[in-house]
């Protein structure tokens, strides 16, 4: 495989970029041996909020969920909800772990979390179509040379994706501080109008993030130590 292949992340077939970084600490370790067998999405068959709560339920996928701050604050504030998370970077995983599990005791535990370690869109194909209440991508990485474009979760194949399994009704929300990956995401969408609605009126709907909508230490370090404007959007499935 070559970095010139046609395609997008729905047919390369391949995660880029770290699956892993500096050592993990004993006690992350501890949670990724114990813990994360506990809460994992099963690695074969159907993935619905029943086989993985036990009842049917509003169900939210994250894609990339880095640290994991973003989806353990939306499941600590929606407890009724399901939450699923993919992220490849063991070390991201071992940080949302540590929050699921109550921040070494900051907190109680939250129960309504899953987690997969590995690729968000295998996991995402085995979701019955029309599932989703909301999905959620934000700050995926950029992949800012042309050459790489097709490497960006932003394109036509996982966007199709996207609306497929989305309920009608449901939200898609796509977060970056990357301006070339704004301008891309955004022609990426207008291909997509007979799925999805911009719900955007005027320019402060995505500059301002949205109520319910953390800023993770990932965002503070855009805008504070790189000085990068954050942009947030909405969109409503068809």
């Amino acid at each position: 495989m070559t970095a010139h292949k046609e395609g997008d992340p729905t047919t390369l077939n391949r995660l880029y970029g770290r699956s892993k970084g500096k050592p993990l600490r004993a006690g992350q370790q501890g949670l990724v041996d114990t813990l994360l067998p506990q809460i994992a999405v099963p690695l074969e068959g159907e993935v619905t909020a029943q086989r993985l709560f036990g009842e049917d339920r509003p169900l939210h996928f994250e894609i990339g969920f880095g640290g994991g701050e973003h989806m353990a604050f939306r499941a600590d504030m929606l407890p009724d909800h399901g939450f699923i998370g993919a992220e490849p970077f063991i070390n991201g995983v071992a940080q949302a772990l540590t929050h699921v599990s109550g921040d070494n005791g900051a907190h109680a535990p939250i129960p309504n979390v899953r987690i997969h370690h590995g690729d968000a869109l295998e996991v995402l194909s085995r979701i019955p179509d029309g599932s989703l209440t909301m999905l959620y991508l934000l700050h995926p990485d950029p992949w800012p040379k042309a050459r790489h474009a097709k490497r960006r979760m932003m394109n036509d194949g996982p966007v199709e994706m996207f609306a497929r399994k989305l309920k009608p009704g449901g939200e898609f929300r796509f977060g970056t501080d990357h301006a070339i990956y704004v301008r891309h995401a955004l022609m990426v969408m207008q291909r997509h109008t007979d799925k999805f609605e911009w719900l955007a009126k005027e320019a402060k709907d995505f500059q301002v993030r949205p109520g319910g909508w953390p800023q993770t230490r990932y965002e503070h370090k855009a805008r504070t130590v790189y000085g990068h404007e954050v942009w947030y959007f909405r969109f409503r499935r068809k």
